[in-house]
């Protein structure tokens, strides 16, 4: 008799790795699914901070998924420092925007490796469908990842496995094979059938990924605080503050030294106010209007530049002059400014 397979799967809360989930489960494998924290999901930043900018709170997807399938789910942090250095210097380079992808699974895949032999488990396996993604998801980046992982012959991709090299727990007799997926390319209709079949009816339609890494606002932003700490002198970096600062606010590069990031919102006002270490708070008085943080050395004229904008986000913004307060190290200055009003000049200001 075959003994019951132990595996680690890898959930984002999407459809196809709630449906790997479901299709490993029904093998009668012992499943834990691992849904790794990057500090760069989108949905479980607006969670973090509170909600959406509309006020909406989006629901944990993961935990959602693990529930309708059963399972347990260990939540995993792994947005430290190692993530963040991986980050700006990917040895696989990056995507269309910031996103390293390639080293990106391979740092997921040698975390998971850690969990599978730590919990004595035989094999980690994915949502992952083959073709669906430009970048992580062809024929021989698939490859690359379970090299570079080192889980050759231990990383099952249930979706598509009937198309890859069979794994070892196929081998084994721990899996078979033949109710394994053959699905490949980016069209959702043959996991669309299978929910359907399965019973799954409650998942988020694609949206065009959840990693802030992908999008192209938050790229400008990532890179410009790397080529500024450059032309610093510094060491190209992501520091964790970066992580929630990047995701919040308006930005707004006054100088290579001197950066302006002004909220959008009540939650990112209070959120910005956790982060005053090393920063200037600039806020409007007897007006309401934004919290906004200065990072890096202004000079008086960006000092002065920065209040006009502050200034035009409020409610003054039609007054001829409004009085805006800097507080840095403890010492409080005020100024009297007209709000900034060259709308082309604040668009090339815009990072």
């Amino acid at each position: 008799m075959t003994r019951k397979a132990r595996a680690i799967g890898l959930i984002s809360g999407g459809l196809d790795s709630t449906l790997a989930l479901a299709m490993v489960k029904a093998q009668g494998v012992e499943v834990k699914a691992i849904n790794f924290y990057t500090g760069f999901c989108i949905t479980e930043t607006q969670r973090r901070k509170g909600g959406r900018p509309d006020g909406s709170v989006p629901r944990n997807e993961a935990l959602r998924a693990a529930a309708d399938v059963e399972v347990d789910v260990e939540y995993v942090d792994i947005s430290g420092r190692e993530y963040l250095d991986m980050l700006v210097s990917p040895r696989y380079g990056y995507g269309k925007n910031a996103n390293p992808c390639v080293d990106c699974r391979v740092f997921m895949m040698r975390k998971a490796k850690e969990i599978m032999e730590r919990e004595g488990a035989d094999f980690v396996f994915t949502g992952e469908v083959l073709g669906q993604r430009p970048k992580s998801q062809r024929r021989d980046t698939l490859r690359v990842v379970e090299r570079d992982s080192g889980l050759d012959g231990r990383l099952l991709r249930p979706l598509s496995a009937k198309l890859l090299k069979p794994t070892i727990p196929e081998q084994e007799g721990l899996l078979d094979r033949s109710k394994l997926g053959d699905i490949s390319g980016r069209s959702r209709h043959p996991q669309m059938a299978m929910a359907e079949a399965l019973g799954i009816a409650d998942w988020p339609q694609p949206a065009g990924g959840c990693c802030y890494l992908t999008d192209e606002s938050f790229a400008r932003k990532f890179f410009d605080v790397l080529r500024a700490r450059e032309a610093a002198g510094e060491e190209r970096r992501i520091e964790p503050d970066d992580v929630v600062l990047l995701s919040t606010g308006r930005h707004f590069r006054l100088s290579p030294k001197a950066k302006l990031v002004i909220g959008r919102s009540e939650v990112e006002n209070a959120l910005l106010d956790n982060y005053l270490e090393g920063r200037a708070r600039v806020e409007a008085q007897g007006v309401a209007g934004p919290v906004a943080l200065v990072e890096g050395v202004p000079t008086w004229e960006e000092r002065q530049l920065a209040s006009r904008i502050v200034a035009r986000y409020g409610k003054g913004k039609d007054l001829p002059q409004v009085e805006v307060e800097w507080r840095e190290d403890g010492e409080a200055e005020r100024y009297p400014v007209a709000p900034f009003d060259d709308e082309d000049a604040l668009e090339k200001m815009r990072v």
